[in-house]
């Protein structure tokens, strides 16, 4: 699979980890990956979050690096890539509120091209419906939207 387009769907306070190390890894092994977040245009960046586990209920977060962004939302036609890599963090839990997000996402479902979403990113595949009948892995705290989704 060397040498396919890849879309990357970012929004501020993405996962640091999440974002950088497959946008990175996938490069490094010939892909070419359009990072993408509404509202921003190539050359912008947004911000990304560190979460850590400190001995609470949940986890903490700390600012992460700026992560500059190669290609532009507004612009993007989904049917020119192959996959998509959806990355975790907070950003899924206000990108699935938007509508054009939520089209891009069906789109590569409906052309049954290969998504990786990783961690929170199954809040965005839930509010999407693409789920049902689906088995995806997620942060623990959204397994209750992946089975109100019919996922597992």
């Amino acid at each position: 699979m060397s040498g396919q387009r890849l879309l990357m769907l970012c929004g501020d306070f993405v996962e640091d980890y999440e974002i950088m190390v497959p946008f990175q890894a996938l490069q490094a092994v010939g892909h070419r990956v359009d990072a993408v977040c509404p509202d921003r245009k190539a050359g912008e960046s947004i911000a990304t979050a560190i979460h850590d586990f400190e001995g609470d209920q949940t986890y903490t977060e700390k600012p992460g690096h700026r992560f500059t962004l190669n290609a532009d939302f507004a612009t993007v036609d989904p049917a020119a890539y192959q996959g998509l890599v959806i990355p975790g963090g907070r950003a899924p839990e206000y990108l699935r509120l938007n509508e054009s997000v939520i089209a891009l996402v069906r789109h590569f479902f409906e052309a049954d091209k290969p998504v990786a979403a990783i961690c929170h990113g199954a809040q965005l595949l839930a509010a999407a419906r693409v789920l049902e009948g689906r088995t995806c892995s997620a942060y623990p705290a959204c397994r209750p939207e992946v089975e109100l989704a019919g996922g597992r």
